[in-house]
């Protein structure tokens, strides 16, 4: 009897657990997982007027990150998530009120400026005359948990802080270097075409206790006129991270041998003075780079290159800071 009772046990016991796996693989959490996706050739993405006749060997590619929303199951046992994935908080992927269809039109113009000023600096690298004019820092996103979620908006663009004038986003970073974490820092900026003043209290950057930052996440704003036709079109893709490869395939359909026979991958976004500056997923975007096969993944100097070299095996990874370094790199690569 008592063998009985305890085979039932035993039973029911594997029925609830069958029936909780069940339930944690099927129903979403409130979390995204970052996946790795395959890096692709960006020459038939781009289109130059007057560009070249496309080369035959090598090539530059960009690389994206899936995102998908994490089932209880992946949200809580690692195990279960796929190769190369992160587990990332909801509110890190959508702002309070956005839903996930606004983000993601958020990415795509985010994309469409990038574009622009890839395509921007990659003529003006080419000895184009460009009319370009940075007017500010974007602000793309408030992080939900410092002060300045109750001070800045979406759409805002900051042209000073702390007394220094900012037409870069780069400019923003430099500007707020100077104060310590908690300290307030005054900012002008611009709403609606209206000039305002508003006061935001720093906090300490995540991977840095002694730097402050206000919590934002910015874009370059500019007026750009090019001289030449460029058209890019990634899809559905979005944000800003292929402003690198965007910009040296631009380059390279002007009759530059940018790539010299290699398969180059890059991510990066850019700043319309040529400067290449952090992006995310970089964890998901070495190991979609990895199975593409490329034989070199240019990426942005710091803690980029430094996760990328975690995860790249043999994958040589090249940290760069700047559009002309990375064409430098790519021109000091052996003959292939």
């Amino acid at each position: 009897m008592l063998a009985r009772t305890w085979a039932w046990l035993l039973l029911a016991g594997a029925a609830l657990l069958a029936a909780l796996v069940f339930l944690g693989a099927t129903f979403p959490s409130g979390d995204y997982l970052f996946l790795p996706n395959e890096a692709s050739p960006v020459a038939n993405r781009v289109a130059v007027e007057g560009e070249g006749a496309p080369d035959p060997d090598g090539g530059i590619y960009y690389v994206d990150v899936r995102l998908k929303k994490a089932r209880w199951l992946e949200r809580l046992v690692p195990f279960f998530r796929p190769d190369g994935a992160s587990l990332v908080p909801g509110h890190a992927v959508t702002a309070p009120g956005q839903s996930f269809a606004d983000r993601i039109a958020t990415a795509r113009d985010e994309m469409a400026r990038s574009e622009q000023i890839a395509a921007a600096v990659a003529l003006q690298a080419a000895g184009k005359t460009v009319d370009a004019a940075p007017r500010g820092a974007l602000v793309e996103s408030v992080a939900i948990d410092v002060p300045a979620a109750n001070a800045l908006r979406n759409g805002d663009v900051i042209v000073e802080a702390a007394g220094r004038a900012v037409r870069t986003p780069d400019a923003l970073r430099r500007a707020v270097r100077h104060v310590m974490p908690g300290d307030p820092v005054r900012l002008r900026l611009r709403r609606e075409g209206k000039q305002l003043e508003r006061t935001v209290r720093t906090v300490a950057a995540p991977d840095d206790e002694k730097r402050a930052i206000i919590g934002v996440r910015v874009s370059q704003d500019a007026r750009i006129e090019l001289p030449v036709d460029v058209r890019i079109d990634l899809g559905d893709v979005g944000g800003p991270s292929a402003g690198l490869p965007f910009a040296l395939e631009v380059y390279q359909e002007l009759g530059n041998d940018v790539d010299r026979g290699y398969r180059v991958a890059a991510t990066g976004e850019i700043e319309l003075d040529g400067t290449v500056v952090p992006v995310g997923g970089i964890k998901q975007k070495t190991f979609g780079v990895r199975s593409s096969g490329a034989d070199v993944f240019l990426v942005p100097a710091g803690d980029n290159a430094e996760t990328a070299q975690q995860y790249a095996g043999d994958l040589r990874v090249i940290p760069v800071e700047s559009f002309e370094q990375a064409l430098r790199v790519l021109r000091t690569l052996p003959e292939k």
